[in-house]
């Protein structure tokens, strides 16, 4: 029986997002990310060369999928808010994601995986702000790369610092998500009208 490689490799990445989401680069463990995969960790090294390597492959696939799952055209960046809520569910459904860039900015500061990748994405979604700054959909009082930062610092702030909004938003955090994803909303429209 020939040995599939793309499914071992897939296995790998799959329990490396849980095992790196979980004890981020420095405590996460080869061994544990194998058993997890059910797959030898020599497989690891074989397919990825490294830790560091696997955890630069999960932050690329899993900086892929939020890409394509919440993409921000010109005419949606029209509607910040709306984009936050999509940001927001897409965070929700998939919460290692925001550890996993947590844990990058703890550990990484100073490199960051698939930089010139993620630089290039990010001007889209700035030019796509500019052009909506432009047309007066938004308010144009702050930089669009400014006004996307915050958009995704709001929206990250729900799931990396939930202690915050417990102390600041009580009856919010306490709501559930729905009443979050409402706030967080309401607010970026507010900032970009």
């Amino acid at each position: 029986m020939a040995w599939d490689t793309a499914r071992t490799k897939q296995l790998l990445l799959d329990a490396a997002v849980e095992e790196f989401a979980e004890f981020g680069p420095e405590g996460a463990r080869v061994a544990r990310v194998a058993t997890r995969a059910g797959v030898n960790k020599e497989r690891i090294y074989q397919y990825f060369g490294s830790k560091e390597k696997l955890f630069v492959a999960v932050q690329e696939s899993e900086l892929q999928k939020i890409a394509a799952a919440v993409p921000l055209t010109a005419e949606q960046a029209q509607d910040l808010g709306d984009y936050a809520g999509r940001v927001f569910d897409y965070h929700r459904a998939h919460p290692h994601f925001v550890r996993l860039l947590a844990w990058e900015g703890l550990q990484y500061q100073d490199r960051v995986v698939a930089e010139s990748a993620r630089t290039g994405h990010y001007d889209e979604k700035i030019a796509a702000v500019a052009r909506a700054q432009k047309s007066g959909a938004l308010n144009d009082e702050v930089g669009a790369g400014q006004l996307m930062h915050a958009v995704i610092a709001l929206t990250a702030s729900w799931f990396t610092l939930p202690q915050l909004a417990s102390m600041l938003m009580p009856a919010v955090a306490g709501a559930g998500p729905e009443a979050q994803r409402e706030s967080l909303v309401t607010l970026v429209r507010r900032l970009t009208a």
